[in-house]
């Protein structure tokens, strides 16, 4: 029975010694970079690993899923569905369950807004020189009314996974598509073991959990009335940014600039904000809604924050800010 005890002992102080020295031979995950050029700009990707040739093969899945959505749908993309659909005698293309997800969203904020947030801008976009072709002088009334004939949501019609457009009708995907690219990015990061990690298209970022160490990431926020100088740093978890702002891309038309956010009843870039940030849940909507809320009124963004989980930060065009109560810098 001795013997049999003594045996028993040595068996269990060896598989303590054995766990031990698993637990002490593990490699403490590392931080990885890396920066790829694509949707028109850099998307710059962290994440934390143990095996650099694991951490680098799994960036590469994310990066070339950010790749597929660019080739897929982007209507500056002449590979895309949406470039053809614009550019050719096509008038309707079939929707697979993502180009089903992704324009139900669509379909549903421009219900919300009234019609507000509208993705079929890109005439008006054009005709102030976004595009190709610069301008020379601001467009005339009656240039203006003629392209807002081609302005309409409610001429896209999607049923039984067909989406369907009038002639004329353009869709612009600038406003949505690096955030959708960014949500399924995230998804492949995570459904490859990663848990911690950062992916920023500059106006577009989403988050998986903090950092390592357990500490948030921290975004600093341009002012829009001096881009040298920061509004102030931004600190999230799991979370997603959108950022919309008259400074980002914008034309100069006899010295003065105008930017991209347009108000499509007016014809003219909206100008009552300089700046909206977003935070939500998905990168995908946050670029949706920081887009809508430069339309919308204070008071309606403030009712629809209430009811969907969305913290929200304005900067007027006096420079004055409104913010969700939760929204910190």
């Amino acid at each position: 029975m001795k013997k049999l005890k003594t045996n028993k002992f040595l068996k269990n102080l060896f598989l303590i010694f054995f766990i031990i020295s698993i637990i002490g031979c593990k490699k403490t995950p590392e931080k990885f970079t890396q920066e790829r050029f694509l949707f028109g700009t850099y998307i710059q990707m962290i994440i934390y690993s143990d095996n650099k040739e694991k951490a680098n093969s799994i960036m590469e899945k994310a990066f070339n899923e950010i790749a597929r959505i660019d080739n897929k749908y982007n209507s500056k993309n002449k590979n895309s569905l949406i470039y053809k659909l614009n550019n050719s005698e096509i008038e309707k293309i079939e929707l697979d369950e993502e180009g089903k997800y992704i324009f139900n969203e669509i379909q549903k904020m421009y219900e919300v807004t009234d019609g507000i947030y509208d993705i079929t801008i890109e005439p008006l976009l054009k005709l102030w020189g976004f595009g190709e072709e610069a301008r020379k002088s601001v467009p005339s009334q009656k240039e203006i009314e003629e392209v807002k004939k081609n302005i309409d949501f409610s001429k896209v019609k999607i049923k039984d996974g067909i989406l369907t457009k009038e002639k004329n009708i353009k869709i612009d995907t600038g406003s949505f598509l690096k955030g959708y690219a960014l949500d399924r990015a995230k998804e492949i990061l995570r459904e490859n073991g990663i848990r911690n990690g950062f992916i920023s298209s500059i106006s577009s970022i989403a988050t998986i959990n903090g950092k390592m160490d357990g500490s948030s990431w921290k975004i600093g926020l341009q002012n829009p009335k001096n881009q040298n100088e920061r509004l102030g740093v931004l600190e999230i978890k799991d979370k997603s940014i959108g950022v919309s702002g008259d400074y980002q891309t914008y034309v100069e038309i006899s010295g003065e600039k105008y930017h991209h956010i347009m108000n499509k009843n007016t014809g003219y870039p909206i100008n009552d904000k300089r700046m909206v940030v977003v935070i939500c849940s998905s990168a995908f909507l946050a670029d949706i809604y920081s887009t809508s809320f430069f339309g919308m009124t204070e008071e309606k963004i403030k009712n629809f924050s209430n009811e969907n989980n969305v913290e929200f930060l304005i900067v007027k065009t006096d420079n004055s800010i409104t913010k969700s109560k939760n929204f910190k810098i």
